[in-house]
């Protein structure tokens, strides 16, 4: 195998751990692994919503309060993609999330494309975007 293509195995193994990362740091409450997957200033876009810039901090704590009336939660992402473009790259995945209460469960399915760039050896969101394809709780 020629090195360029190797590069590229592994820089697509990077980015997908980043969405692991993610997924681990939220379900086992782990700000600080959670909080690895992100650049310092990030654009985040969650359904309809409005795109917004913020600091990764405040984007982190904000993501904690809103899952802290859950149990637990269980986030899978998978059918990953990514698109590299030097120190840029453009990575997407399914996700479905369970969020589990006292008395109902939570599902949410949707679809991620995120920006990502390299610094310093390491990949990192710059930008999240969820499309959230359906929700509903039993």
């Amino acid at each position: 195998m020629d090195q360029t293509k190797l590069q590229a195995l592994i820089e697509r193994n990077e980015i997908i751990d980043v969405f692991n990362r993610y997924a681990v740091g939220v379900d086992r409450r782990d700000r600080d692994l959670y909080r690895s997957c992100f650049c310092d200033e990030i654009g985040v876009q969650v359904g309809d919503g409005v795109s917004k810039n913020c600091p990764a901090d405040e984007w982190v704590e904000q993501a904690f309060r809103a899952l802290s009336g859950f149990q637990a939660t269980q986030h899978i992402i998978t059918n990953h993609m990514v698109e590299l473009d030097g120190d840029r790259a453009r990575g997407s995945a399914y996700l479905q999330a369970r969020h589990f209460g006292p008395e109902s469960m939570l599902t949410v399915h949707g679809c991620y494309e995120n920006d990502l760039v390299r610094s310093e050896d390491i990949w990192r969101i710059r930008k999240l975007r969820l499309a959230i394809i359906s929700g509903g709780s039993r």
